[in-house]
């Protein structure tokens, strides 16, 4: 037992892009399992889950299942021994302008958050997707600015290719809107552009903070506000900005993404003054 617990570590701490790819891959696999049999247990319309675009059928049909993925990818850190590193004070910080991709995004969830009908929502939607949003951050960031980028980073690779890959594999995850959503491929593919600089900015903050616990919580408000705001919009000009947010963020990221080489070589070249 013990050889083989050090065998599956050992296989995971070597890291790399293959294994981070394998991992979420895993991930998104058993999400969408859990997703579907929870789905024959608790169908849509029945007692417990709801109608459609319920309060219990964001709680039930999106939020459980994210939940239980969750649950099993603690266990998997735990298995590994990772728990400690992914959630302790990261070593490597960032610099200033960094704290664009936090104020950028808290700025559109503010707005959103302001600018949605809350008597057209009502409180237990509102809720149960305050609720599902905590579980969205959690998992996605654990599994992207966390799990991925903790194997990029023991595999040893540069910290620009760390963000490229975590940015990455979180939009070529929501490629699954394709065969599990009725949105059509233009949709799609525009979903995955705006989650890529998204993602890019969620590593960012996990950089300028040090800790993966920012991210969560940004990511966590993001899909909430925006997803009401969506369907609940209010009256008046503050609704602008969420409605623009996939271009402002598509720009913003694309920025900072630029910032980020220019960084990286610049500390890459003064590295050897400070060894």
């Amino acid at each position: 037992m013990a050889h083989g617990a050090s065998s599956w570590s050992r296989f995971w701490n070597r890291g790399g892009f293959w294994r981070a790819l394998l991992l979420a891959v895993v991930y998104l696999g058993v999400y969408l399992l859990i997703g579907f049999l929870l789905s024959r247990v608790l169908t849509p319309g029945g007692s417990l889950r709801g109608e459609t675009g319920s309060a219990g059928d964001v709680f039930f049909g999106t939020g459980v299942p994210i939940l239980v993925t969750g649950v099993l990818l603690v266990a998997f850190a735990a298995s590994v021994g990772w728990r400690r590193e992914l959630f302790s004070r990261q070593t490597l910080g960032g610099r200033r302008w960094m704290w664009t991709a936090v104020i950028v995004v808290l700025a559109i969830n503010v707005f959103a958050l302001l600018s949605i009908d809350y008597a057209a929502a009502g409180l237990p939607l509102v809720g149960a997707w305050l609720v599902t949003g905590l579980f969205i951050g959690f998992v996605e960031e654990l599994v992207t600015r966390g799990f991925v980028v903790n194997l990029m980073r023991k595999a040893g690779h540069r910290e620009i290719v760390v963000a490229l890959a975590s940015a990455g594999i979180f939009a070529a995850l929501h490629l699954a809107n394709l065969f599990t959503s009725t949105e059509g491929v233009a949709v799609v593919l525009q979903q995955v552009v705006y989650t890529f600089f998204f993602g890019l900015c969620m590593y960012l903050v996990l950089r300028v903070t040090r800790t993966l616990i920012a991210p969560m919580l940004v990511h966590a408000s993001t899909d909430p506000t925006l997803e009401l705001h969506g369907l609940f919009p209010a009256n008046g000009l503050l609704g602008v900005v969420p409605t623009l947010s996939t271009y402002i963020v598509v720009l913003t990221g694309l920025i900072l993404l630029i910032a980020l080489i220019v960084s990286e070589r610049r500390r890459a070249a003064a590295a050897p003054a400070f060894e």
